[in-house]
Parts: structure tokens; C-alpha cells; sequence
């Protein structure tokens, strides 16, 4: 009698199998995981809270200085640029993350 082989052989076995029908089909690039849309929303979430004010403020601070206005554009644009950072992040919470 044989003797049963480990499971980890036919685990494998298994994923030697699909290679080599993705390899075939041209279907080897592989899909995104399931939780990959709600990281992705989590990123963009992080990028508009760091991205927008600091955004602003540089472009604020470049006016003030052209204009010899301190700290006036700079305020007012780094106040813009949070109102959007948030109209922007519901926005997003408001998208499923399936």
C-alpha cells in the first residue's frame, strides 16, 4: 500500500496547478485582496488631511509674500483647505467599501 501524502503536498500540488493555468490562460496577474478598496480609502483619507493644508498653506504663504499681506492669504487658504479636506473625506466615507 502507498502511503497518504502530507497536506501541505497537496497544497502545493494545488498551487502548481493554477500557475500553470494562469500561466496558460495569460491570467497571471493576480487579484487584489478583498479588504484592498477600504486600505485604498484609507490612504486617500490620510493623503487629504496631510496633502490639502499643507497645499495650501504653501500656496497661501507664496501669496502673502508676493503680496506683502502676511498672514493673511495664508490663513485664509490654509481655512479652505481643511473645509475641503473634509467635504473631500465624507465624500469618501460615503463610498462602499465592499
Amino acid at each position: 500500500m502507498t502511503q497518504d501524502r502530507a497536506p501541505s503536498d497537496l497544497d502545493r500540488r494545488i498551487a502548481d496547478a493554477k500557475a500553470a493555468e494562469a500561466a496558460r490562460t495569460g491570467s497571471a496577474v493576480p487579484k487584489a485582496p478583498a479588504d484592498a478598496k477600504g486600505y485604498k480609502q484609507g490612504s486617500r483619507v490620510l493623503m487629504d488631511l496631510i496633502g490639502m493644508p499643507l497645499g495650501g498653506g504653501v500656496l497661501g504663504y507664496a501669496l502673502d509674500s508676493w503680496l506683502h499681506t502676511l498672514p493673511w492669504f495664508l490663513l485664509g487658504f490654509v481655512a479652505l483647505s481643511f473645509v475641503a479636506a473634509f467635504r473631500s473625506i465624507y465624500k469618501i466615507s460615503k463610498e462602499r467599501a465592499e
